[in-house]
């Protein structure tokens, strides 16, 4: 079954958190001319929840930068840090519904917990699951640490979510020839994944599919390393009761040793390729033939 046309919405969603790279100028011109040769919309969104790490110069920077590769969008952008007040309005709903629990433990607990257990399970990011503990803390106790200020986070109960939905969702996922196909979640890969983390009330994983619904996106076009977070956006958007969107997940930009291309291993952003001398024609060119995936992975 080929990708049907019209009133497509797309996306770009990059994180204020440092410069671009040529990786995300692919992700972001395949969005582009993906929505302009559907007669669809192109939307951008800044995605600036971690508000210690995300700055205004660096969105000053992405805007910028897109600007200069010949990209236009509709206003007004969206900023997550604008919107905290829709991902709790989200997380009191799931918690209403008995999916979510408060977790009082360190990083440090959870690890160790983890490897006192032979073979405990990993999520796909290869984070250990979590062991659980809180999940035993009767409600009156929760209540307690939480009106006394003990800072936590926010799990999913995957059991209890899974038993809503379970083994009956899927998404579309589209490949290079618009030839697409149904992929099976598998949320529960995830274990009791963090939802709201202690120091940001919120998490990627629900701001993404809430902006995604809200904006009205009906095309997420993306990078293959969110191919397994799809099975957790997946059950979050039929909990929420959010209309799903189709997927595309493009291979990544990588570097002579095989990394993919990441702010945190120093890719040259396209501000110094720029100083360089690289024009806006020469990204495109240095970007073909594109990356995409053309099969279920």
């Amino acid at each position: 079954m080929t990708r049907p046309l019209g009133n497509q919405v797309f996306r770009f969603a990059p994180s204020s958190n440092g410069h671009l790279h040529l990786g995300h100028a692919y992700s972001a011109l395949l969005n582009f001319d993906m929505a302009r040769a559907a007669g669809g919309r192109f939307l951008l969104r800044i995605e600036d929840i971690d508000v210690e790490r995300c700055r205004p110069e660096f969105e000053r920077a992405i805007l910028e930068d897109l600007d200069w590769l010949g990209l236009t969008w509709e206003e007004p952008v969206r900023r997550q840090s604008e919107h905290f007040a829709d991902y709790a309005a989200a997380l009191a709903r799931l918690e209403r519904l008995g999916l979510t629990y408060p977790c009082f433990c360190t990083r440090g607990e959870i690890l160790t917990a983890a490897a006192a257990r032979p073979n405990w399970p990993r999520d796909p990011d290869g984070t250990p699951h979590y062991p659980g503990a809180c999940k035993l803390i009767p409600p009156e106790e929760r209540r307690r640490r939480l009106a006394a200020g003990q800072a936590a986070t926010q799990r999913i109960d995957m059991q209890a979510a899974l038993a809503r939905f379970g083994a009956r969702l899927s998404w579309r996922e589209y490949g290079a020839n618009s030839e697409g196909w149904d992929v099976a979640a598998e949320p529960g890969l995830w274990g009791d994944a963090v939802l709201s983390r202690k120091d940001i009330q919120t998490s990627y994983h629900i701001s993404v599919v809430l902006d995604d619904a809200l904006q009205g996106v009906t095309d997420v076009v993306r990078g293959e390393d969110l191919y397994a977070a799809t099975s957790l956006h997946r059950l979050l958007q039929a909990l929420l009761d959010l209309p799903p969107p189709s997927y595309h997940h493009h291979a990544l930009l990588r570097d002579a040793a095989g990394q993919k291309l990441s702010k945190s291993l120093r890719a040259k952003s396209l501000r110094a390729l720029r100083q360089e001398g690289l024009s806006p024609s020469a990204v495109r060119e240095r970007l073909a033939p594109p990356p995409i995936l053309t099969s279920a992975m």
